[in-house]
């Protein structure tokens, strides 16, 4: 049967019209696939920026130490450092001449090392000594800052008097007596440990709260002169 020319025109134009009804449908990106395209950039974005952070991080090392904290203790104007502990606080002023351990003391403190660590030795009328701990926050904050050791700087005329800070050495093979710069001890002894002297670095003195000194030196200690209950440096704040 033929159509009449007016309906054959009006079949071609709905064909016409659903076909370009259906490539249009087709042509259409899903919004779902946009959306995961953008978070996956934004996902190496973050991935990129972390890994440069990390590789800008400052790592103290043997070889780098040295000169790291005779340019860092040029610009220090403060000498003073606050130690907050669980029995109380102390105040110790620390010796301008003895310029690598006081700028590696202040540079700790500033660094919030010496949070949360102990007076993990306590030996009876001789020396309290601080900056270790049990804590696995301790180690991995060691190794956050580096490894490194000080060299010893005994000969500026200064004595283990009652109320000196100064650093033990390092226990590794050590004929140098290189210094531990984690931690730090104190001479209760009255007058003094002499017998410390040419040894061990004096880089500073209790000038308030030796009280609080005496009362940490009084704890009850177990073997290895470890305290029974510890006693926590909470923070040390440079003043």
């Amino acid at each position: 049967m033929l159509l009449k020319p007016s309906a054959l025109f009006t079949s071609i134009l709905l064909f016409f019209l659903v076909s370009c009804g259906e490539k249009a449908k087709k042509t259409e990106p899903p919004a779902k696939k946009i959306e995961v395209q953008q978070d996956s950039i934004l996902e190496r974005n973050e991935d990129s920026q972390q890994e440069e952070k990390e590789e800008e991080r400052f790592v103290l090392t043997e070889e780098n130490a040295i000169d790291f904290f005779f340019n860092y203790a040029k610009g220090l104007k403060k000498n003073k450092v606050k130690v907050t502990t669980s029995m109380g606080s102390f105040t110790v002023l620390l010796y301008d001449n003895v310029p690598y351990h006081k700028a590696n003391f202040i540079y700790l403190a500033k660094e919030k090392y010496f949070d949360s660590t102990q007076f993990h030795r306590v030996v009876k009328d001789f020396i309290i000594q601080g900056g270790n701990s049990d804590d696995r926050r301790t180690s991995k904050k060691r190794k956050e800052i580096g490894r490194y050791l000080l060299p010893p700087d005994a000969k500026k005329g200064y004595k283990h008097h009652r109320g000196t800070i100064s650093m033990p050495s390092s226990e590794r093979d050590n004929p140098h007596k290189l210094a531990s710069p984690y931690e730090f001890f104190i001479v209760v002894t009255n007058p003094g440990s002499y017998h410390l002297d040419g040894s061990y670095t004096p880089f500073g003195r209790v000038i308030e709260g030796m009280d609080v000194v005496d009362a940490i030196n009084k704890v009850p200690v177990g073997d290895g002169d470890w305290p029974w209950q510890n006693v926590y440096i909470l923070k040390a704040e440079v003043l």
